[in-house]
């Protein structure tokens, strides 16, 4: 499978786990700070179809750090069903969410599924193939704090052939 393909496979177990959720479920906090269940789904789908224009207006709306914020900010006004109904449209990443062959998609459902499924208290295996290539992802890249977290570090999971780093 590509990474296009584990993306489309990521949300769309991401889009089943929705659809199961009760109105109360979607407005608990995830594990991202300030962030109900539904702003983070808004988060997932904010870069579907967004060309590098609307990633500069955003850019000059949210003063870069912010630029996060207000893709969920535009989305805001969607129902969790409108929301979930996006989501089926774009199993398949598009737009800026599409970039590095999906992985970008890959890494930010993933990371964003357990946002959510935490704090809700659903647990879940995620398959060991998409599993190394986020470690991976999220390691490497600038971008994320695991990057910087990950440095002087070795990372060893007790339940997943996969090793990164020495220290």
């Amino acid at each position: 499978m590509d990474g296009l393909e584990m993306a489309a496979a990521e949300r769309t177990e991401l889009a089943d786990l929705l659809a199961t959720l009760t109105a109360e479920q979607w407005e608990v906090p995830s594990l991202c700070d300030g962030w109900r269940v539904r702003d983070v789904v808004a988060h997932v789908m904010s870069f579907d179809g967004v060309s590098p224009r609307d990633m500069l207006r955003r850019a000059i709306r949210g003063r870069i750090v912010h630029i996060n914020q207000v893709g969920v900010d535009e989305l805001a006004s969607l129902s969790t069903e409108q929301l979930l109904q996006k989501l089926r449209a774009h199993l398949r990443p598009q737009g800026l969410a599409a970039t590095f062959g999906g992985r970008l998609a890959l890494l930010d459902a993933t990371i964003h599924h357990q946002d959510i499924r935490r704090p809700l208290g659903i647990p879940r295996q995620i398959p060991a193939e998409r599993l190394r290539l986020v470690l991976g992802d999220s390691v490497r890249s600038p971008e994320l704090p695991g990057w910087r977290l990950a440095r002087g570090v070795r990372l060893a999971p007790t339940d997943l052939d996969w090793r990164r780093g020495s220290g």
